[in-house]
């Protein structure tokens, strides 16, 4: 199975100068613990955003034109050999940036969505709009908020309707 795991905000913003434009302690430590143990599917400015690398228990792939390779990641050129190099697996997710999230979108099979509920302003990187008559809602947790970015946030799961 095939899962998108991104936070975007009211307009579905996600980055702002290879970074993202918040900090929720709690959303890094679920993002964690869900991968942990899968693959992760990334592009080389996620990759390069990572404050360590490689990400540690799952197996990295980068997908790059320009990478050399190298030993603590896999790295792919296309989207669809990452897809060949994960075929059969459980799960394994797809961790952005933008660019691969608008490729992978149509491969995905489940959304695992973290609305924070804020408008990034000076945002340069946004997510796929979320449609209603191709997703729908598996699971929502009530609305939490953080005490240290002040900021309301609410964990979605998305599946795919059709294929």
């Amino acid at each position: 199975m095939l899962t998108i795991i991104v936070a975007i905000d009211k307009r579905n913003a996600i980055g702002r100068n290879n970074d993202i434009p918040w900090h929720i302690s709690s959303d890094l430590k679920r993002f964690k613990a869900l991968t942990m143990g899968h693959t992760v599917i990334m592009g080389k400015n996620t990759w390069d955003s990572l404050p360590f690398k490689p990400l540690k228990g799952r197996r990295n792939i980068v997908i790059s034109q320009s990478m050399k390779e190298r030993e603590e990641c896999e790295i792919v050129r296309s989207v669809e050999e990452a897809l060949k190099m994960v075929k059969g697996e459980e799960v394994a997710f797809i961790i952005g940036g933008a660019g691969i999230y608008e490729q992978m979108f149509a491969y995905a099979d489940k959304l695992t969505v973290t609305h924070v509920g804020t408008l990034v302003e000076d945002a340069d990187r946004y997510f796929p709009e979320i449609k209603g008559e191709e997703w729908e809602i598996e699971s929502r947790e009530g609305v939490m908020h953080d005490e240290a970015s002040d900021l309301d946030y609410e964990y979605v799961t998305y599946t795919r309707r059709t294929r």
